[in-house]
């Protein structure tokens, strides 16, 4: 086993470039980077996503994960939550638990920007509902 090989087993790391960006078709709503493929992830699906002011679902779809729970970690800024008929706000240093069964959609109503961490199961294809109208 050479080190380059050993070095894979025990740990990876992924720069920001590396890492998938879902909002890459979307201009001005900021960034979604998905690290897990580019650290070659086996159990965690993990993302960062940094939100400009007035950018999120706000006036979209909702989405679940039937089965598959997620963790929001709020890293700056002040992000609104919608979770089923609840909309509430979490600042820095706040983390939720959304329960897979439940609808949910975030958006940055502030005027300054978030910067969120999203993490769940890494699943080979993992559930998605959405529900239009969700967030008029």
């Amino acid at each position: 086993m050479t080190v380059d090989e050993k070095t894979a087993d025990a740990y990876s790391i992924a720069t920001r470039e590396q890492a998938l960006d879902f909002m890459a078709d979307y201009s001005g709503y900021g960034e979604q980077r998905w690290y897990s493929d580019a650290l070659g992830t086996e159990q965690v699906s993990f993302s960062w996503r940094r939100m400009p002011q007035g950018t999120g679902g706000r006036g979209s779809y909702g989405h679940r994960h039937p089965g598959q729970e997620e963790v929001y970690f709020v890293i700056s800024g002040t992000v609104t939550f919608k979770v089923d008929d609840d909309v509430f706000e979490a600042g820095p240093q706040t983390a939720i638990r959304i329960a897979g069964e439940a609808y949910r959609s975030v958006h940055n109503d502030t005027d300054e920007e978030a910067q969120l961490l999203i993490f769940s199961p890494r699943l080979a294809d993992p559930p998605i509902e959405k529900r239009d109208d969700f967030w008029p």
